[in-house]
């Protein structure tokens, strides 16, 4: 009797340690789903932010570019076509939630090379929806720093300022007299 007892005893303590097992198992495996959960989508903000950052590039390097290939210092400088480098050689800084933006990246030419800077503000509206728009911004100062080959054993380094001659409505509206609405003669 005292046999089946103990027999009795150990069995329920055995059952009781694998009911405790089968909830710590469990517990653990909703643990590991709730961490797989966060990671995901921590992930998945961190690739939404890179997509927004390149497209934010794309936008201002495309209209850059396209002042870029109509001044003619430059095209005199490094030649036609004027190609633009690649993105992992570009620096991007956006502040302001992403209405300001600092971007340089490389460009080339036949006859030389250099790196595009600009600071542009975006123009438009700030809602949900705009997330999924393109973004258009307009370039506030922007200036190339060419490295050209001259006939010597050095390069020649030249900067051009690409917008001394042109003024854009962000420039316009920050010049305005506040009681007139007339831009000042500065």
């Amino acid at each position: 009797m005292l046999g089946r007892r103990l027999l009795s005893l150990l069995k329920t303590s055995s059952a009781s340690q694998a009911s405790s097992t089968a909830s710590e198992v469990k517990s653990r495996s909703l643990g590991r789903k709730a961490v797989s959960t966060v990671l995901i989508c921590l992930t998945g903000g961190v690739a939404l932010s890179a997509i927004d950052d390149l497209a934010v590039y794309h936008g201002c390097s495309s209209k850059a570019m396209d002042k870029a290939r109509q001044n003619q210092e430059i095209i005199d400088a490094i030649g036609e076509p004027i190609v633009k480098g690649a993105w992992y050689n570009a620096s991007l800084a956006v502040a302001h939630k992403r209405n300001s933006v600092s971007c340089s990246f490389p460009v080339s030419g036949p006859q030389g090379n250099g790196i595009l800077h600009l600071k542009a503000v975006r123009s438009g509206d700030d809602s949900w929806l705009s997330f999924f728009r393109p973004r258009e911004f307009d370039i506030l100062i922007m200036d190339a720093t060419l490295n050209v080959p001259s006939n010597e054993a050095r390069q020649q380094t030249i900067r051009v300022n690409i917008l001394d001659n042109l003024t854009s409505s962000a420039c316009q509206a920050c010049t305005r007299s506040p009681a007139s609405g007339i831009p000042d003669k500065r």
